[in-house]
């Protein structure tokens, strides 16, 4: 099986560096950007399976990101999970709007993270098989 790839976004590079390891650990390929203008023209030539974004980030927001990833054919089913700072409420319906998976409050754990990206995943191939 080929392994997965996760593109990972955030403006702090420690926060995509222990993401990255833990990823790599669990057998995942790692692809990381600094701001979502960045991560949208890695996400239409590399394609991950799943990207994790952070929600403030210069130039772009994660929820830009994301309506740029819907708009566009190449990424528009790629499941995103959103790591937001504690308390940053996003509305239900945009969150339905913009397919977001899941969000992750920081401080997260990278385990709790590799757990919603494994869940995900799943039933993602799952639903694939399926169709």
């Amino acid at each position: 099986m080929a392994e997965k790839k996760v593109l990972v976004v955030d403006d702090e590079i420690h926060i995509i560096h222990v993401v990255a390891i833990k990823l790599r650990n669990n057998g995942y390929e790692v692809i990381s950007a600094e701001n979502g203008n960045e991560a949208f023209e890695i996400a239409c030539q590399e394609k991950p399976d799943i990207i994790v974004t952070d929600f403030q980030m210069p130039i772009m927001t994660g929820l830009e990101l994301v309506r740029k990833l819907r708009e566009n054919e190449a990424t528009k089913d790629t499941p995103v999970i959103m790591l937001t700072a504690r308390g940053f409420a996003i509305e239900e319906e945009q969150k339905e709007n913009l397919q977001i998976s899941e969000f992750l409050s920081k401080p997260f754990s990278p385990k709790e993270l590799l757990r919603s990206i494994d869940d995900i995943l799943y039933q993602k191939a799952v639903i694939n098989r399926e169709g």
